[in-house]
């Protein structure tokens, strides 16, 4: 497995961790390759009950790295961000993510798919697709409306305005808001506990909670990538990421 992602188990628990602190932990194509194996062999261990996704104490990920968009004239079926964002939807175990700082684009709209989702208290979420000329992702327009409302779901995502760790809690992004220094500590014990349970119980649970969107899900992900790479073709998207890169290097 790449670098980039690091990965370690225990007690049943894969950990796999976001591990490009130079660049904010922002997902590249290696990256997105390295997490689509490690679910595809993780739903086929036994030994494997939960999954566990985390960055750093400072950042879970500033989203997608941006120089891989620049000359991106489409998102084809094969492409390596589409392959996970259908294995991670579909995947059948319990997925918890233990966010700190940064969680920006895919790094919000994950947790749409996570089962359990701990942030902490300096987390920072946005969803800056609007503001980069593009469209929203990973079935967040569909997803998003019906965690928490159309009103704050066009708010957050036409306005691509930033939000805490407290407020996504409190429109039910998140299950518990923990102290900085205590994420990483309270999510492993989370995931353990998640992990003693019967864990057939646990999925087939987790696929009939899933189950009324399931199909909707993988539909909207594939409509919403044919608008992305529509308006990722657009002088808006083209100029907005150049500008963004520049003020980066």
């Amino acid at each position: 497995m790449e670098q980039v992602i690091g990965a370690s188990v225990s007690e049943s628990v894969l950990t796999l961790r976001f591990n490009r602190p130079d660049k904010r932990n922002a997902l590249n194509t290696a990256m997105y390759q390295a997490l689509t194996e490690a679910l595809q062999q993780a739903k086929h261990d036994d030994a494997i009950h939960v999954v566990l996704l985390q960055g750093d104490e400072q950042c879970f990920t500033a989203g997608n790295d941006l120089a891989d968009f620049i000359g991106k004239t489409a998102l084809e079926p094969d492409d390596p961000i589409l392959l996970f964002l259908h294995e991670l939807a579909s995947f059948p175990k319990p997925v918890i993510a233990a966010v700190a700082g940064a969680a920006v684009g895919i790094g919000t709209t994950i947790l749409l798919h996570c089962d359990l989702v701990c942030l902490a208290d300096n987390a920072r979420l946005c969803l800056p697709f609007v503001a980069l000329g593009l469209v929203p992702e990973f079935a967040s327009s569909l997803l998003l409306p019906r965690a928490i409302g159309h009103l704050r779901a066009s708010e957050l995502l036409l306005l691509s305005r930033p939000f805490s760790a407290e407020e996504a809690k409190q429109m039910g992004l998140a299950n518990r808001v923990v102290a900085s220094d205590d994420l990483l500590a309270t999510a492993a014990t989370l995931a353990a506990e998640l992990a003693a349970q019967p864990p057939r119980a646990v999925q087939q649970s987790k696929a009939l909670l899933k189950q009324e969107l399931a199909q909707a899900v993988h539909y909207t992900i594939n409509l919403e990538a044919r608008a992305f790479s529509v308006a990722l073709q657009g002088e808006e998207a083209q100029s907005r990421i150049a500008g963004k890169l520049g003020r980066l290097s």
